[in-house]
């Protein structure tokens, strides 16, 4: 049986905040955006402006991808800026959304992560379809 749109919990209510999840700058070493992304437990980190504006996403896809694709060693990328390999103008949600067309978005998009921007473009969470599976299923939504 389907859950109502109107049913759902807004999306503040499900999605992590600011803190809780990697939020780095441009400029951040490659393997210290890995070990942020290993120590949140995640398989993303955001990437920032110094505006805090959402610049791009690195995920443990885009990882894998780019080492099968780009020709050198691995710890040659350690020295790079996550800026090199992040995914720029990455797929987002506005905060006002609601939570069926976050949830469409990550199921259409095939992403389990969503970061969340307020009407300027500031990052102000991330969606992570874990913490939306446990509302659906304590009865939240």
């Amino acid at each position: 049986m389907s859950t109502p749109a109107t049913d759902l919990p807004a999306l503040s209510k499900v999605m992590l905040p600011m803190g809780s999840f990697p939020a780095l700058p441009g400029t951040t070493l490659f393997k210290e955006a890995l070990d942020a992304m290993a120590a949140a437990k995640l398989g993303i980190v955001t990437v920032v402006d110094g505006d805090g504006k959402l610049v791009g996403v690195l995920t443990d896809g885009d990882v894998r991808r780019k080492l099968l694709k780009v020709q050198k060693p691995f710890a040659a990328f350690f020295a790079d800026d996550v800026a090199d390999h992040m995914t720029q103008n990455p797929v987002s949600v506005r905060h006002d959304s609601g939570l069926a067309d976050a949830v469409a978005l990550m199921e259409a998009k095939r992403v389990w992560d969503l970061p969340v921007v307020d009407a300027n473009g500031t990052l102000v969470g991330l969606v992570h379809l874990h913490p939306v599976v446990k509302a659906l299923m304590e009865g939240r939504a």
